[in-house]
């Protein structure tokens, strides 16, 4: 791992791509990442739009959301990274957009099918969608039960195999075991689930896909024998 200015410029650098790809809006969305050697999480400043940003407003802070440099707070999804880094040890970097057709899925509270080869690339299977958090999780430590959700929804998932999510009622996180592959599975995500939404509406019938093919798919670029790419 690089220093700390690096791992800021490469946050800064990341959640500027998301406004790029026009994956977030106004002051929506942040990406963090993780030195892992230090515990020190990089992360978008809460409430700053996207043109103002700039890496020296980026903000560290350690595993207890406890700021480590800068005078400014840092996004209020914070707790719910720290949440996923601790319990996802393999992951370098989180993601948390409210995209519009990954968003359309959670508020519907529906796990994305897999209804095609797009998908299976990608997932081997579903994309998973969290239970709704309860009264009490809601009103109590809110972004913390956030994460502590999606924690359970993996309880009999590999997060190295699936790295996104659907929050019920709030939107999509992904993550990877560095930022900008965090930043690459938002962009499938919601690709993904923008195909999965027209092809419902084209056919709303529609069944998953074959298993067979899934496993094809994906086994072909992820598997041990995969053979995608220029290997």
């Amino acid at each position: 791992m690089g220093s700390l200015a690096e791992l800021k410029e490469g946050v800064w650098r990341c959640n500027m791509e998301l406004f790029n790809k026009n994956l977030v809006i106004q002051t929506f969305g942040n990406v963090s990442g993780i030195d892992r050697e230090k515990d020190i999480i990089a992360i978008k400043p809460s409430g700053i739009p996207y043109p103002e940003l700039t890496s020296d407003k980026i903000v560290l802070v350690d595993l207890k959301n406890r700021i480590i440099d800068t005078k400014y707070k840092p996004s209020s999804d914070t707790k719910t990274h720290i949440v996923l880094y601790k319990a996802f040890p393999n992951i370098g970097g989180v993601v948390h957009t409210h995209s519009p057709y990954a968003t359309a899925w959670a508020q519907a509270k529906r796990s994305i099918p897999c209804l095609g080869t797009t998908h299976a690339d990608h997932v081997q299977g579903e994309i998973p969608c969290t239970e709704e958090l309860t009264d009490e999780q809601i009103m109590g430590d809110y972004e913390t039960e956030t994460g502590n959700q999606i924690v359970k929804r993996f309880s009999s998932i590999s997060p190295d195999e699936v790295e996104m999510v659907l929050v019920a009622g709030h939107g999509p996180f992904t993550w990877g075991n560095t930022p900008e592959k965090a930043v690459y599975n938002t962009v499938m995500l919601e690709e993904i689930a923008r195909i999965s939404f027209l092809t419902f509406a084209i056919n709303p019938g529609v069944e998953s896909l074959k298993r067979s093919l899934i496993d094809k798919h994906y086994l072909r670029k992820h598997g041990k024998d995969s053979y995608y790419g220029q290997k």
